[in-house]
């Protein structure tokens, strides 16, 4: 049995970082903008902590910096954190699922590929939660062997539209959710329910040991995924944490089961 002060301790969760590439020529912004940043996204850090759990961003290491890889392992992160989340961002690079990228712009961040990647392995090898958001859940498809969509008006042409730069987070669709899943199970009011929408990418062939729980109305896109495997891992391509800030649409899917069933699966293991 943990003792009192376990007990009373708030959960760790390491939030993996968005990355900023600077650009040549470097935009007119200059100054910091001019080097490499590692950053979080306030909304998705504030709804994690909403529940008295203290949010921990994860710094990549990379090849120019001061620290070496071989100075710090992920592992260690992942053996003093109680949980991990996968915050979305840019795409994940088609070369990371062995494909060329069908245009420029669609070429993702293959350094942050490669760093989440290792950063997952070590969470699942210690045995801790994961959660991943939109680019997270991609992420995830990605790393158990799966491929995606490089774009879906492209190879999905009769497919719903799923991102508008214009509406963003107020771009919305309607998302079934799939019957007998863990996910189900949260909303057991609700079959289907709507959903906010970011993102030009999505879950082609489906990774090994994972299963589909929820797909978009009424295209059928892969809307949320989750391990089958021993410990919790679980995947959603809309964004919680932008929707619990506002109700902008009167079917729109609580995010506050995901995120406490999470934070469950999280205190479980620091029990053990």
């Amino acid at each position: 049995m943990p003792d009192a002060s376990s007990r009373s301790s708030p959960l760790l969760i390491g939030l993996s970082a968005r990355i900023y590439h600077p650009t040549s020529p470097v935009p007119s912004l200059g100054g910091v903008f001019t080097r490499t940043l590692h950053y979080l996204e306030q909304s998705v850090a504030h709804w994690v902590m909403s529940r008295e759990v203290l949010g921990v961003m994860i710094p990549a290491v990379e090849r120019e910096g001061l620290v070496r890889r071989t100075d710090m392992s992920l592992r260690n992160y992942a053996d003093m954190l109680d949980g991990l989340v996968l915050q979305g961002g840019t795409d994940v690079s088609p070369e990371t699922y062995g494909e060329a990228p069908m245009k420029p712009q669609w070429a993702g961040d293959r350094v942050r590929d490669l760093y989440e990647m290792e950063l997952l392995d070590a969470f699942i090898t210690a045995g801790k939660p994961v959660l991943g958001i939109c680019r997270g859940c991609q992420l995830l498809n990605v790393a158990f062997g799966g491929s995606l969509y490089q774009d879906i008006p492209t190879q999905l042409p009769g497919a719903l539209k799923h991102h508008d730069e214009n509406t963003y987070e107020r771009q919305f669709h309607r998302v079934s959710l799939v019957r007998g899943t863990k996910l189900a199970s949260l909303y057991p009011e609700r079959t289907a329910a709507s959903i906010n929408s970011i993102h030009h990418q999505s879950v082609k062939e489906l990774g090994h040991d994972l299963e589909v729980e929820a797909l978009a109305i009424p295209d059928g896109v892969v809307e949320a995924i989750r391990w089958k495997g021993p410990s919790y891992v679980f995947g959603m391509q809309w964004h919680p944490e932008f929707m619990a800030l506002n109700q902008f649409h009167d079917e729109q899917l609580d995010g506050t089961p995901i995120l406490d069933d999470f934070l469950a699966a999280v205190r479980e293991r620091k029990s053990r």
